[in-house]
């Protein structure tokens, strides 16, 4: 992971540390309650508007994580960047899925902070790799 450059970027690759631990208690602590977490994608799983905080954990975060063998995925950032609050972010997702198969995935998020904590997610994938993957195209 890079290091941090700002207060905000170190939020946020810590944000990304704990997503990988699936500790879904501590990651709801990292999250505002008014947090929303978007994918920016159609009709695969996951898509829509996911808030505020504990709908994103307990009916968002835990089924997505539940897909995937325990301990996975991991989220490894690979390059940040950051304006105030506004930080945006490069990182690949890596790991099994329940079933055994492997997992490597690209992303791209932007993340606004409010109050010290992750206030908007809008979270950027390889779509066609996850309806591939699922067996949706």
């Amino acid at each position: 992971m890079p290091d941090a450059k700002t207060p905000q970027e170190q939020i946020v690759l810590d944000f990304f540390r704990i997503l990988s631990t699936g500790d879904l208690e501590a990651i709801r602590k990292t999250l505002h309650a008014d947090a929303t977490w978007r994918p920016m994608v159609e009709n695969i799983p996951g898509a829509g508007v996911h808030g505020p905080r504990d709908v994103i954990v307990d009916e968002f975060l835990g089924p997505v994580r539940g897909m995937f063998a325990p301990g996975d995925p991991k989220t490894v950032v690979d390059t940040i960047v950051s304006s105030g609050d506004f930080v945006m972010c490069e990182s690949r997702g890596i790991g099994k899925l329940a079933d055994g198969r492997e997992y490597s995935n690209r992303y791209a998020w932007v993340v606004v902070l409010k109050d010290g904590l992750v206030h908007t997610i809008r979270e950027y994938m390889d779509s066609h790799y996850v309806a591939t993957l699922f067996g949706m195209g």
